[in-house]
């Protein structure tokens, strides 16, 4: 089945050797914020084992508040940017290419937390999921300012050597909470309508182009669940999902990765079936952009169960592989199964796979 899976792609001017992509996975394994050489060996080892594109595990921008773990890298401190230099380093000398995911938390992160307690927490509008004002709203220069500091990550990642770069725009954080209704209340530019409150998005896309140049392919992660809520949908329709991806592309994004839970769910099955379209096959059809899918590929639990504890058996690839074939989507993210195995994508393109074990959930304490 690996025929599709394991063909060349070209990403703007960024040639990968397959479709596979690791996915990013935060692993709080970088003390004081620095990425070490056990983090540079552990991207390197998937790197030499026939992985495409690794996307690193969220690293965080210049803003006092965006982290909650002084375990997890930053992006920005002379320490942390050597390290990452180290990083680029051995992955590339092992035939593989690598994205940071760059990261900002928002108000996931909580006041007194991270490596600059003192620092505030950054938000749209200060305002929970639950509607519950907690912080007071960010003036206009706060969130230029946060703007700029995806945008100077931006600019770091492309001196240091790495081959493209992934905003993190999903899962509830900071960018996504400027998405989500429910959390932005702004009454300027970035608040309003789903359009409007992704053009916070959009201008750190602008901005990113302006640092980086035109060649230097920009990929933003986006989902329509959020870990506040599972059930939140930004766009509960087609041409509302056209609209939000809109700002996106005349900003000058280049892929866009879309996160779901289970790769396999369609993203309007009122529309077209049980067996319809998922998220990363809806926004490529309507944005004619390379799309990455993602959600428990090779697995028939999802991640949250793995966060709670629980491992996950082997679910079959066929359908993944027939997705791919008829070109729904172009690239496909995988986490935990590369997580616990370092040489799962050679043991699937070598056709090993009853080498390959179940997901362990013990497998989020190690580093290897």
């Amino acid at each position: 089945m690996t025929r599709t899976l394991f063909t060349p792609f070209r990403l703007k001017n960024l040639d990968l050797k397959n479709r596979i992509v690791m996915a990013p996975m935060t692993r709080s394994k970088s003390p004081g914020g620095v990425p070490g050489e056990d983090v540079a060996d552990y991207y390197a080892r998937r790197a030499a084992a026939d992985v495409g594109l690794i996307v690193t595990e969220g690293t965080t921008v210049r803003r006092g508040g965006s982290s909650n773990d002084p375990n997890v890298p930053n992006f920005y401190k002379a320490d942390a940017l050597a390290g990452w230099a180290r990083v680029v380093s051995k992955v590339h000398a092992n035939g593989g290419a690598i994205a940071p995911q760059i990261w900002h938390q928002g108000m996931v992160r909580k006041a007194g937390t991270g490596p600059e307690p003192d620092a505030p927490t950054d938000s749209p509008s200060g305002i929970t999921h639950t509607g519950k004002q907690v912080l007071p709203e960010p003036t206009s220069a706060e969130v230029d300012d946060m703007v700029m500091a995806f945008a100077d990550a931006a600019a770091e990642s492309k001196r240091l050597g790495f081959d493209t770069l992934e905003i993190h725009g999903a899962h509830g954080y900071l960018v996504d909470q400027f998405f989500w209704d429910a959390m932005n209340k702004r009454s300027d530019k970035y608040g309003g309508s789903l359009p409007e409150r992704a053009s916070f998005g959009g201008d750190i896309i602008r901005e990113i182009r302006r640092k980086v140049g035109p060649d230097y392919p920009i990929i933003l992660r986006y989902s329509q669940w959020k870990q506040q809520d599972y059930t939140a949908r930004l766009a509960p329709t087609p041409q509302e999902l056209e609209a939000f991806l809109k700002v996106f592309v005349d900003a000058g994004v280049d892929c866009l990765h879309v996160s779901q839970r289970r790769y396999w769910e369609p993203e309007f099955p009122e529309i077209d079936g049980e067996n319809g379209l998922n998220g990363a096959g809806w926004a490529k059809k309507l944005t004619g952009l390379p799309t990455i899918t993602v959600g428990s590929v090779g697995l028939n639990g999802d991640f949250i169960y793995a966060f709670a504890g629980q491992g996950a058996g082997q679910r079959s690839m066929d359908d993944l592989e027939a997705r791919l074939d008829r070109g729904e989507f172009d690239l496909v993210g995988v986490g935990r199964a590369l997580l616990q195995d370092p040489e799962w994508a050679t043991k699937v393109k070598e056709g090993r796979v009853s080498e390959i074990a179940d997901y362990d959930a013990k497998a989020l304490a190690t580093l290897y």
